[in-house]
């Protein structure tokens, strides 16, 4: 991109992503169960999009760019909601594996279901060729931004 360009790209990115956070956000915490936060969701609906359907408070540190510490009051609270539980690694008996309960399970997808309704409204507007042009660039900044902090941790 020509360097000339990156000011106003920058200030609409910026000004685009604020109001896209913002509404997102908003909607997201309007329509959240009773009791959960967009924090304890965030961590639940991670848990869920694993493969394994597990993962380790340092792996969610490492996702949600937190510390440990921040993890683990979260996970203490959802488990005292029973919506997750700690099991120790079947592999490594000093690793303590994430994983979600029944409810757990339940409350992110209907949750997940009812976001997703309220966006596809939104993106509905988008013809074929819109959507794919709108994605892939927004992937690849998420791209570049992963691999920078990975080069940082290494």
């Amino acid at each position: 991109m020509k360097a000339e360009l990156l000011p106003d790209i920058i200030n609409r990115y910026t000004a685009a992503s604020f109001t896209i956070t913002r509404r997102v956000t908003a909607l997201m915490r309007d329509n959240m169960p009773e009791g959960i936060t967009q924090d304890q969701f965030a961590i639940l609906q991670s848990i869920k999009g694993r493969p394994d359907r597990s993962t380790t408070s340092t792996e969610l540190a490492s996702v949600f760019c937190v510390g440990k510490s921040s993890i683990t009051a979260i996970v203490a609270r959802l488990e005292a909601k029973a919506l997750l539980r700690r099991q120790e690694d079947p592999k490594d008996r000093r690793v303590t594996r994430l994983i979600l309960t029944e409810e757990g399970e339940r409350i992110v997808t209907e949750t997940t279901q009812i976001i997703e309704g309220i966006l596809a409204t939104f993106l509905a507007e988008f013809d074929d060729e819109e959507g794919q042009r709108f994605i892939e660039p927004f992937e690849k900044l998420a791209r570049l931004m992963k691999e920078a902090d990975e080069g940082r941790e290494s």
